[in-house]
């Protein structure tokens, strides 16, 4: 099966999966021997959108940068997998329609259970006043009318959310079913490397949760 680009964006309100789920499977199509990038929103903020705060308009830009470098990737037969808030519809819409291949994974979790899981409480500080333009609280999110994967990880687990993507990417022949592939031993630790490198340079400020 000869490897096309694609986007595989995740949206969803922070603490709502999007970086674990991303993650996971952007390992797993490295394992798979599939040319991609996980576009990260250290790497981002760090080097492309540098001076941008969190007004609409400093927001927009930067999902607007994310979307342009995702279409540059896959113009090159790379795939590009991101973990954005992405809070506002129309800009989401706007790179669907700049991205010709294009799927957007809503992360959907009640703003309760968010609450409950916040381990830096960041949701109870926003709602304090502590912190401003916090999307779901003090700044809105435009939750995806009709996404084209859904996961509830308030009730789905890990594992399941992972199975259900991997299932709509071979289904829909995105990617190559396993059996198909040359596998190899892609791990965790070939990334934190890589990041290392990163944050050593200055390209990255952390080694972020991977």
């Amino acid at each position: 099966m000869t490897q096309n680009g694609f986007t595989l964006w995740f949206t969803g309100l922070s603490g709502s999966g999007k970086s674990t789920n991303s993650y996971r499977i952007y390992i797993e199509l490295k394992r798979r021997g599939l040319k991609a990038e996980l576009l990260d929103g250290d790497i981002i903020r760090t080097n492309f959108s540098q001076g941008l705060g969190f007004s609409k308009t400093d927001r927009d830009i930067n999902i607007r940068r994310i979307g342009f470098v995702s279409y540059l990737l896959n113009k090159n037969d790379i795939i590009s997998i991101v973990a954005a808030i992405s809070p506002y519809e129309k800009t989401r819409v706007l790179n669907r329609k700049l991205i010709s291949s294009y799927i957007e994974v809503f992360c959907d979790c009640p703003l309760d259970v968010l609450e409950q899981r916040d381990p830096k409480g960041l949701y109870r500080k926003a709602m304090a006043g502590e912190i401003a333009n916090f999307t779901g609280i003090s700044d809105p999110y435009e939750a995806p009318a009709d996404p084209d994967i859904l996961l509830d990880t308030s009730t789905a687990s890990e594992d399941d959310c992972f199975r259900r993507v991997i299932a709509f990417l071979e289904n829909k022949r995105y990617i190559p079913c396993e059996d198909e592939c040359e596998l190899r031993d892609y791990s965790p630790e070939e990334e934190l490397q890589a990041r290392r490198h990163l944050v050593a340079l200055g390209f990255a400020s952390k080694l972020a949760d991977l």
